[in-house]
C-alpha cells in the first residue's frame, strides 16, 4: 500500500517541509552559435555558468559487496538557443566500465555469460556506467525532496531495491537515462519517466518505465542462451561488449579461450524514447556528455512523460544521479536543483 511506503532515507528528508529556493540554480544561457554534439566542449561552452553537484549517497549495501564509487562532483552547464535546450556534464569515475554481462569463452570450447548478481537481484559487477537526469513534470513534493520523492520506497516482503513510484495518479517524472553500452553508442539516452504504479505484475519496473515508443536493444543470445547470436566484424576496443548495427554479423566461433563478445545488442531508440541526444567522451579517467533536447517534444503522451521547457519565466527543479558500473545502485545527492532560463 502506498501509504505505508517510507523513504529508505527518510532520516535526511522531511516530506512535511515547505516550499523553498533551491540549494544551487542552473542558468541556462541563450546561444545563436551552434554547437557539435560530440563529448567535447567547444569554446561556446566557457560561456556557460557552471554547478558543481557532490553526488555521495548510496541506496543501498549490496550483499556481495559495492566495488563502486561512494562519491563524485558532477560538474554541470547548459545552453539553449530557439529550439533546443543543451548540458555539457563531467564527472571524474576512476573506470571506464562497458562489459555489461558480457560472453566469455571458457577453457573447454564453452560460452559464459558473466555476471553476479545480489540479493535484490541486481548486479555490481558485470554492468555498464550509467547518469541520470530527473525533471519533475507533476509530482508534489519533488521541489522539496528533489528525485527521491519517487525513489527506492520501502514496501514489506519486497527486496527488489529497484522501486520507483509517485505518490498518486497523474504524478509523473521525466527520467532521462544515459546507458553507456545500450543507448550512449547510439548517441542517445533512454527518455523514461516515472508514474504512480505500484504493481511489479503490471510492470517490472514498478512506476519506471520507456516513453512512447521502442526500446533500442535485446540480449545477444542464441535461442538456447547457450553462447551469443551475433557479433561484430572487426570491432573497436569498445565494440567488445555491444553489437552494433554497422557491423552486426551472425556469430562465428573461430575465438580462443577468455575472449570476449558482446552480451548486448544494440539499435537507435525510436518513438518517444529518442527524444534525448548526446555523445560521451571518456579520457582521463573522465566522462563527459553533450546532451540536447527540445525545449518542447512532441507525439503521443509527450506532456505526460515529458518535462516541457515552453515558460521560460519559471524554474525546473532536477536532480542528478551517476551510476558506477552498477544496474540500480547510484549515487545521488541530498541538496535541490533548479534549472532556470537567462
Amino acid at each position: 500500500m502506498k501509504k505505508a511506503a517510507v523513504l529508505t532515507l527518510a532520516g535526511i528528508f522531511s516530506l512535511s517541509a515547505t516550499a523553498f529556493a533551491a540549494d544551487q540554480v542552473l542558468i541556462s544561457s541563450k546561444t545563436d552559435s551552434p554547437i557539435v554534439l560530440d563529448g567535447v566542449a567547444e569554446n561556446i561552452w566557457d560561456s556557460a555558468k557552471k554547478i558543481t553537484v557532490t553526488v555521495d549517497e548510496l541506496p543501498y549495501e549490496p550483499s556481495n559487496g559495492y566495488k563502486g564509487m561512494t562519491s563524485t562532483d558532477v560538474s554541470v552547464k547548459s545552453l539553449y538557443d530557439d529550439e533546443y535546450v543543451y548540458f555539457l556534464i563531467s564527472y571524474k569515475d576512476p573506470t571506464k566500465s562497458l562489459a555489461r554481462f558480457p560472453w566469455v569463452k571458457q577453457d573447454d570450447g564453452s560460452w559464459k555469460k558473466l555476471s553476479d548478481k545480489d540479493s535484490t537481484g541486481h548486479d555490481n559487477t558485470y554492468y555498464e556506467d550509467k547518469f541520470a537526469m530527473f525533471w519533475n513534470i507533476s509530482t508534489k513534493g519533488f521541489e522539496e525532496d528533489g528525485c527521491m520523492i519517487a525513489c527506492h520506497l520501502d514496501e514489506p516482503g519486497d527486496t527488489s531495491a529497484g522501486r520507483k513510484y509517485t505518490d498518486s495518479p497523474g504524478e509523473t517524472i521525466d527520467m532521462w537515462h544515459a546507458k553507456f553500452v545500450r543507448s550512449l553508442p547510439m548517441g542517445m539516452f533512454d527518455d523514461q519517466y516515472v508514474d504512480d504504479n505500484t504493481d511489479p505484475k503490471e510492470n517490472a519496473g514498478w512506476g519506471r518505465k520507456g516513453d512512447t515508443g521502442k526500446g533500442g536493444y535485446q540480449n545477444n543470445d542464441s535461442a538456447d542462451k547457450s553462447r551469443p547470436a551475433y557479433m561484430n566484424l572487426n570491432p573497436t576496443e569498445d565494440e567488445m561488449y555491444y553489437v552494433i548495427p554497422s557491423k552486426k554479423v551472425p556469430f562465428v566461433d573461430n575465438f580462443a579461450a577468455g575472449d570476449v563478445v558482446p552480451g548486448i545488442d544494440i539499435a537507435p531508440m525510436m518513438g518517444g524514447r529518442a527524444d534525448i541526444l548526446s555523445r560521451g567522451n571518456y579520457e582521463k579517467g573522465t566522462w563527459t556528455l553533450e546532451v540536447m533536447r527540445s525545449l518542447k517534444t512532441e507525439g503521443e503522451n509527450a506532456d505526460t512523460q515529458d518535462v516541457q521547457f515552453t515558460d521560460k519565466s519559471k524554474g525546473f527543479p532536477f536532480g542528478l544521479a551517476v551510476f558506477d558500473n552498477s544496474q540500480i545502485n547510484h549515487l545521488f545527492h541530498v541538496e535541490t536543483l533548479e534549472l532556470q532560463f537567462k
